[in-house]
């Protein structure tokens, strides 16, 4: 997954500017971004504090490696199956 410029501290300083009356435009200036990407932080990150999207960050890496868990196993559940099959 490509890495972000920004950090969540950042991002999350940019939604609290939106939040106190800075325009939308001049922030998207400031940080020198495009408006539908502040949008799109807003959307995923809007009403987190910086705590927040640390331990949301760590739970997408957990859960990700609990994918990769259940494909592997279920892998070997399979080809377990296909060798027993075969021996019948």
């Amino acid at each position: 997954m490509k890495k972000g410029r920004f950090t969540e501290t950042q991002i999350v300083s940019a939604m609290k500017k939106q939040e106190s009356g800075i325009a939308v435009k001049d922030i998207a200036r400031e940080m020198g971004i495009s408006e539908a990407t502040f949008y799109n932080w807003k959307a995923k990150y809007g009403g987190m504090e910086v705590s927040d999207v640390v331990k949301m960050k760590q739970m997408e890496a957990e859960i990700s490696e609990y994918k990769k868990i259940v494909a592997e196993l279920s892998l070997e559940n399979r080809a377990m199956k296909n060798l027993i099959a075969k021996k019948f």
